[in-house]
């Protein structure tokens, strides 16, 4: 039996068991990781330290070290959204709809755990706790399949949280194992497993691992995500890569404009919702172009088709910095950079621009910036996206900025979840049918 397997068969009892529980337990149990996370947040920075070494010695660079590193404030982070995950309402047992038949028979559809869970991710070891919180207050289990640039990281996270599960119980309340024996622990360590082999066969054996695996969920670039669509012959929620898209419509005020493709971009270029590509339409080109050359100010390099670069590049020359402003190749106009480079677009129209993005685009989040009203409702209903903003940075695609705390990640597909996924996305729904003898 492989590793994988062994593992999976753990995890399998272990969501079991904490199918059975109450909000209060898995709460209690989330309080208590929180606890050991907080306890050991010394040695979890140690553990990162190591991975980002490894990763500037390696040449990674830095929009994606970036990802990689944690510090104290983003331990905080992590823990603000664990309890925000325990505020919020536990999704199982929730009643979605109930009604009866013309025979007398009661029935009702009742969210119910998916089981067991498996999500393959690269650097982010802050993935590690916020997929942990997910999965036990939806009473799932769950493995991990982090990347080894961040082993020595996801190594303590784990740890950190089974020691949180591990805890005796001292209130006097009963341990986790409440059907029938007294376990004396708060928590239940058996529903969360971390892979650690580093084995590049160790995915394919989670992606084939039919009856031990109810759902896979990859978290990462394109290549991860294609590759995992490609193998897997388990279910997958499909997270898309982030080529997003702001358009600049003729109405649109430059000074919000420029504001939202900084932050678009330069905040954490290194994201899966961070900006790609600036869609501009030609009759506001030339007071824009101006206004967000002198926004960004040289700290990200602007790849620009032939309209664009002849606005850009002499004002660029003139202040010095030419360097920034070059020609875009056809292979920029839908590519993810993750980095201080986007590409610019002009185009005639918003039925263009839809167009455009429509055929460049992941479905993940894209932006119009317009004073008109009807503009931004075309853009919105035909844009096809799992987020479409108006006025506003594609940035905010994110569980925790959308009230759910944490979050599994993107989901660009349409079929069960769509967009940051939270509790619910590892839910499904059960019949319950209560008759009186009836037969058919």
């Amino acid at each position: 039996m492989s590793e994988i397997i062994s593992l999976c068969k753990s995890l399998r009892k272990g969501a079991s068991l904490l199918a059975t529980h109450s909000a209060e337990k898995k709460n209690r149990a989330l309080r208590s990781v929180m606890a050991e996370i907080d306890k050991r947040r010394y040695q979890i920075l140690d553990a990162n330290a190591k991975d980002v070494e490894n990763a500037i010695k390696a040449g990674v660079k830095e929009s994606l070290v970036d990802r990689l590193r944690l510090n104290s404030e983003r331990i905080d982070g992590i823990l603000s959204s664990i309890q925000i995950v325990i505020e919020q309402t536990d999704p199982v047992g929730q009643v979605v709809d109930g009604w009866s038949t013309p025979n007398g028979l009661c029935i009702r559809r009742q969210r119910v755990p998916l089981g067991v869970a498996a999500i393959i991710y690269e650097s982010r070891p802050n993935v590690t706790a916020d997929a942990f919180a997910l999965a036990y207050k939806s009473g799932n289990g769950i493995l991990l399949r982090g990347s080894s640039s961040a082993l020595e990281s996801n190594k303590a996270m784990v740890a950190a949280i089974k020691a949180g599960l591990e805890a005796p119980c001292n209130d006097g309340a009963q341990g986790a194992g409440d059907t029938g024996t007294f376990s004396g622990t708060v928590g239940i360590p058996e529903a969360i497993e971390l892979a650690t082999s580093g084995r590049r066969e160790e995915v394919d054996e989670i992606l084939t691992a039919t009856g031990y695996i109810d759902v896979v969920l990859p978290r990462g670039g394109a290549q991860l995500i294609k590759m995992v669509v490609e193998k897997a012959r388990v279910p997958v929620i499909e997270t898309g890569s982030g080529v997003c898209h702001l358009y600049v419509e003729e109405t649109a005020d430059i000074n919000m404009a420029c504001a939202i493709a900084e932050n678009g971009k330069l905040q954490r270029p290194g994201v899966c919702n961070a900006l790609e590509t600036f869609v501009v339409q030609r009759s506001v080109a030339e007071r824009f172009l101006p206004a967000l050359e002198e926004k960004l100010a040289g700290r990200c390099q602007l790849r620009c088709d032939e309209f664009s670069f002849g606005i850009l590049k002499p004002i660029a020359e003139n202040v010095g910095r030419g360097e920034s402003v070059i020609k875009a190749s056809q292979e920029d106009f839908g590519f993810e950079f993750l980095d201080t480079i986007a590409a610019i677009k002009v185009v005639e129209s918003t039925e263009e621009a839809i167009a455009y993005i429509n055929s460049h685009n992941t479905r993940h989040s894209e932006s119009i910036i317009t004073r008109n009203i009807a503009e931004a409702r075309k853009f919105q209903q035909e844009i096809d996206a799992a987020c479409v903003y108006v006025n506003a940075s594609t940035r905010f695609t994110d569980g925790g900025e959308f009230g759910f705390g944490a979050e599994l990640g993107i989901s660009t597909q349409k079929l069960h979840v769509r967009g940051p996924m939270g509790l619910t996305a590892l839910t499904t729904t059960k019949y319950f049918i209560e008759g009186e003898g009836q037969i058919r």
